[in-house]
């Protein structure tokens, strides 16, 4: 089909990435299937590595149809994009109904592309892999794709100011072999993780990284949060976005309330 909001999204994206005059290098683009449905399982250290992701695709002729969380749908522009595009949004206190939508979507023979890591990394490696690419892989019997984006979090990442305009980041783009479900969903979690893994660390070797950056991890010289100190950082801020929540639904109850 057509979809001509996709479509100008295409150029759109194609766009900006030539006026940021940043060059994203595609590493097993013939990984992605030409056709039928699979799980496209994306690292997540950026708030634009879905662009990345969403171009490789792209160039196989296919498109990817991203699982995102509802409360951008709060934003009508947004909104509108996620109607339009096949976007799957996760309300991630009641999400059967975007997992069931997920799956019809996989068996219809589309592309779901899923954070398996949920949020940002901030330590920029792979955080605990939450189940739903596996669940989702071995329900619709379809094969699970690890992709790596490399570099988009020098753009914009949590923690730190945007890094717009015309910088040339390089990106690097790496895709794996197709995962088919193992017998459990622990196995199959495990061996997607180990794919990504492969792939990222193969990403950083061919990628420079200056000594103490904070967008270089760690473990390769970096200023960058280490896996234990970056959860300890997304505990504090869930803990202070619950507290938030409780002193703003406390704020609504007594404002209602008459004497």
């Amino acid at each position: 089909m057509p979809e001509p909001v996709f479509r100008a999204l295409e150029i759109a994206a194609k766009a900006v990435v030539k006026v940021v005059g940043s060059e994203i290098t595609y590493h097993g683009l013939e990984n992605i299937p030409p056709s039928g449905g699979a799980v496209v399982a994306v690292n997540h250290t950026s708030y634009v590595d879905w662009l990345a992701a969403g171009l490789a695709v792209h160039y196989r002729g296919r498109r990817i149809r991203y699982m995102i969380k509802a409360e951008m749908q709060r934003v009508k522009v947004v909104d509108y994009l996620i109607r339009h595009t096949k976007t799957i949004p996760v309300n991630r206190q009641a999400g059967a109904d975007s997992y069931a939508v997920a799956i019809q979507r996989l068996r219809g023979g589309e592309l779901v592309g899923v954070y398996p890591e949920a949020t940002i990394s901030r330590s920029l490696e792979l955080k605990e892999f939450k189940t739903g690419a596996a669940r989702m892989a071995d329900e619709a019997n379809v094969p699970i794709i690890p992709l790596i984006v490399w570099g988009a979090h020098r753009i914009w990442t949590k923690d730190h100011p945007k890094n717009l305009g015309r910088r040339k980041i390089p990106i690097t783009v790496a895709v794996g072999a197709p995962l088919s479900a193992a017998d459990t969903i622990e196995q199959t979690n495990a061996a997607l993780r180990a794919a990504m893994t492969s792939l990222l660390h193969r990403s950083q070797e061919e990628y420079p990284h200056p000594e103490g950056a904070y967008w270089v991890p760690r473990r390769l010289g970096g200023s960058a949060p280490t896996l234990t100190e970056a959860a300890r950082m997304d505990a504090e801020e869930t803990a202070a976005r619950a507290a938030r929540r409780v002193a703003q639904q406390s704020g609504s109850g007594w404002a209602g309330r008459k004497e």
